[in-house]
């Protein structure tokens, strides 16, 4: 194991061992299952704002989005990105203080609970119904987290799949069981900043490897419709084709999954004062429209960084995801400082993961354990 490969993996590691610290913290502030569950609806706005947004994006954001842009152009990944971002501040400005006042004031602490009480549920067959919901798909999405980390060490450092899965669960399971939802969403909140800066420093330094944002943008010029968000472009095959109506619509329709999503809901229901939401959705809607844009341009730069043959040559949009990865693994090569910025890479789509794995296992834990009906 090289010397650059030991410094990639032990800033994963720092990175890891922070993580499980704020767990031990903030288990201290945990004195019921309130507080375990929905932080003693303690968080501020802008730990509530980053840290709903950071579990909502997972690894799409430092992966799939800017494969996507990387392989097929501006088109879909900017109708995307914009569907997303309305969604995000309607739901802030539609939901989020009518959800956060109305369950406190039926103090309801999970979101099964919530339609229990706020219909007058009785016999509790809507919030058995929506627990289950959540149990049979947050409990595979978790999974699929678990999944992902295991198979970034794998691939980095020749890790065994099913070791790096487990030893990547067994860190969010660890904080997660110290500090509940308080942990889940402070770490969400450091994760967040992770992904910023991971975000930023790839696309400046992949932008370099290529002699600047200039030469970027003279290499996908040469491609009618790589620039075009009405046009759809295919860098697999060189084939363009129009982006219309219906592509558009169906895109931008991403957004309207937010207003169903168990753990960006439970953020609303958390924070100390309905008053600061507004705060809140400023933060949020801000941080997203700039961390898809930024994403988006590491994709337009691997393309060109593609063509210059620094990354692989990638054949379609799931294997372009690994884009960060391979610009990574490309400037760890250069000195021991660089192999160290690396792994802060990494772990920008570590946390990218984890940030969304935490959060799901909260909704769902706290689905099945606080609900009397299905226990």
């Amino acid at each position: 194991m090289s010397s650059n490969t030991v410094l990639m993996i032990a800033a994963i590691v720092i990175y890891l061992a922070f993580m499980i610290c704020v767990g031990v913290v903030t288990s201290k502030k945990n004195k019921s299952s309130d507080d375990f569950y929905l932080g003693g609806r303690k968080l501020g706005p802008f730990v509530t704002a980053m840290s709903a947004e950071a579990s909502d994006m997972s690894g799409w954001l430092l992966m799939g989005l800017p494969g996507l842009a990387l392989m097929t152009g501006l088109a879909e990944a900017v109708w995307t990105a914009v569907g997303l971002a309305i969604g995000t501040y309607i739901n802030w400005l539609v939901v989020a203080k009518r959800l956060r006042l109305y369950s406190e004031k039926i103090n309801a602490v999970t979101l099964p609970e919530f339609f229990s009480k706020r219909f007058g549920d009785g016999s509790n067959i809507l919030s058995v119904i929506a627990a289950l919901i959540i149990i049979i798909f947050f409990i595979p999405y978790t999974a699929s987290g678990f999944s992902a980390c295991g198979k970034l060490f794998g691939t980095l450092f020749g890790m065994d799949y099913h070791l790096a899965m487990i030893l990547s669960a067994a860190v969010i399971v660890v904080y997660c069981t110290l500090g509940g939802f308080l942990a889940a969403s402070t770490t969400d909140f450091v994760q967040s900043i992770v992904m910023t800066i991971a975000l930023i420093t790839v696309v400046g330094l992949g932008a370099g490897a290529v002699n600047g944002f200039g030469a970027v943008f003279d290499n996908v010029k040469a491609f009618d419709g790589y620039l075009d968000v009405f046009k759809g472009y295919s860098v697999a095959d060189g084939t363009v084709g129009s982006y219309g109506a219906l592509p558009v619509a169906s895109t931008l329709a991403w957004g309207l999954g937010y207003f169903g999503m168990p753990h960006i809901l439970l953020r609303f229901m958390a924070i100390d004062d309905p008053n600061k939401l507004k705060t809140s959705r400023r933060v949020a809607s801000v941080w997203v429209v700039i961390s898809m844009g930024v994403a988006i341009l590491i994709g337009v730069v691997g393309y060109s960084l593609m063509k210059e043959g620094i990354v692989p040559a990638y054949e379609s949009a799931s294997a372009a995801e690994t884009i960060i990865v391979d610009i990574s693994k490309y400037i760890s090569g250069k000195n021991a400082f660089f192999a160290f910025l690396a792994g802060v890479f990494l772990s920008g789509i570590l946390a990218s993961t984890m940030s969304t794995a935490d959060s799901q296992l909260i909704a769902a834990s706290s689905s099945v354990l606080l609900n009397d009906s299905i226990r």
